[in-house]
């Protein structure tokens, strides 16, 4: 684990509010100026947008104590975004996505709609529009809420049956993701009333692939990939499966959009940091935060390369409340998340029928010894997840004030040609205005 002392000169910065702020070692160019900053105000050829839902300054500083050191995307932190709807002061994910994507603030459950129900388009429709590839990666059910906004317009967001057919009226590229049924007719076990959408895709020229091999082998050219009937495994489970990792899903979608000499927009989301703060999972939010890490990290990696790419990072809204420390203590336990290797669902569903093994569950998976109060939490608990997941989160020092959404604002990271576009105080229907001023599109 980092010294704490290290932490507060990270890097030779400051910190500020759990974000890392300052130039880092070996990253200046020859004018002295570092290359994280930008690249002056000449056309941006590629962006990638990566979106950890759910996360915020609480969940940086506690992953980057999980991590023991700063995440791959901490020393190009440019500002904060305000997360707020049309309807309300905390936002959900498709009100949130719609002003990320499109600009125009919504109302909460709405996809790519204005309040009244008037479809606009997104940055990425700019893009296909401009003549460029475009790509969404999740791993949620790739038709949830965050994808579904910039590739679809719907007045609600449980509407994924009629959001998948969009990105291919829409001429999406690669679509990379869970969410295997909305493809598929209810004649053979999914959820399209008549149309078999693989099958269709195939034809118009996508390669399907459905595991972590066959995405690792894919020729470079339109790509479908669904890795699960409904969403994807979890970080913490994902080693149990043939399920490719989110880093593994954006390489390869960079791999194929990038022979589009036009250059290309690709959107990556981290989903299940918020379905981890909703469950108040301390550990499954830090590993899906870890596989949201290296997958910046990839992306990151190619901008260096590319030298004419835009990485953008932000999250749509907090999720959970989480917090640095609780319980009173002015301490951290985080280490306590290392030894837990399943989500607190998954522990839970290895319970017996009245609970008498919960001992034997968390020392299994959590690597933790119950007190006899524990034990009778679990045993005597409403719901054994949420009971098991606020005994490791107490442990870790955790803590929660919510199992919704909260309204703070979140920080915005950015690396690469033009980054230096993000700084300040921004509003989340700035963020795709200012890539379409960066790539030169009509947006």
């Amino acid at each position: 684990m980092l010294k704490r002392t290290a932490l507060l000169a990270l890097s030779g910065g400051l910190v500020l509010s759990g974000i890392a702020i300052g130039m880092q070692d070996g990253e200046s160019t020859a004018s002295g100026k570092p290359d994280w900053a930008g690249q002056g105000n000449g056309k941006v050829h590629n962006v990638i947008y990566m979106i950890p839902d759910g996360y915020n300054a609480s969940y940086a500083t506690n992953y980057r104590w999980f991590k023991g050191e700063e995440s791959s995307f901490d020393p190009y932190v440019k500002g904060l975004m305000q997360t707020y709807s049309a309807d309300t002061e905390v936002t959900d994910s498709a009100a949130a996505g719609t002003a990320m994507a499109t600009g125009v603030k919504t109302n909460n459950g709405m996809v790519g709609v204005t309040p009244d129900g008037e479809q606009v388009d997104s940055i990425l429709d700019a893009a296909e529009e401009a003549g460029e590839s475009t790509g969404l990666v999740a791993t949620s059910t790739i038709t949830h809420a965050t994808p579904a906004v910039f590739g679809s317009s719907v007045e609600s967001r449980g509407d994924q049956a009629l959001i998948a057919p969009q990105y291919f009226e829409n001429g999406v590229d690669v679509i990379l993701g869970g969410g295997r049924d909305y493809f598929l007719p209810v004649s053979e076990g999914g959820k399209q009333p008549e149309l078999n959408l693989i099958d269709s895709a195939e034809s118009d020229g996508y390669e399907y692939v459905t595991n972590a091999e066959e995405l690792a082998s894919a020729k470079n050219g339109k790509l479908l990939g669904l890795f699960a009937n409904d969403a994807m495994a979890p970080e913490l489970e994902r080693g149990d499966t043939d399920q490719p990792s989110l880093a593994d899903m954006t390489d390869a979608a960079i791999t194929s959009l990038e022979q589009d000499k036009d250059g290309f927009f690709l959107m990556v989301e981290g989903s299940q940091i918020d379905w981890a703060g909703h469950a108040h999972d301390a550990a499954w939010a830090m590993n899906d935060t870890k596989a949201f890490d290296e997958a910046v990290a990839a992306a990151i990696e190619y901008a260096k390369k590319d030298k004419n790419t835009l990485v953008v990072v932000a999250g749509d809204h907090e999720t959970g409340g989480m917090s640095v420390g609780s319980n009173g203590e002015y301490d951290l336990n985080i280490d306590v998340l290392h030894g837990v290797k399943a989500t607190g669902d998954t522990m839970a569903a290895a319970l017996n029928e009245d609970r008498s093994n919960a001992a034997d569950v968390l020392k299994e998976y959590a690597n933790i010894e119950l007190t006899e109060e524990e034990a009778a939490l679990i045993t005597e608990a409403d719901n054994a997840a949420t009971a098991i997941n606020s005994i490791i989160s107490d442990r870790a020092l955790v803590g929660w004030t919510t199992s919704a959404h909260t309204g703070t604002d979140v920080p915005v990271y950015a690396y690469g040609a033009q980054a230096h576009k993000f700084s300040g105080l921004l509003d989340n229907t700035d963020l795709p205005k200012l890539m379409g001023e960066a790539m030169k599109i009509e947006f």
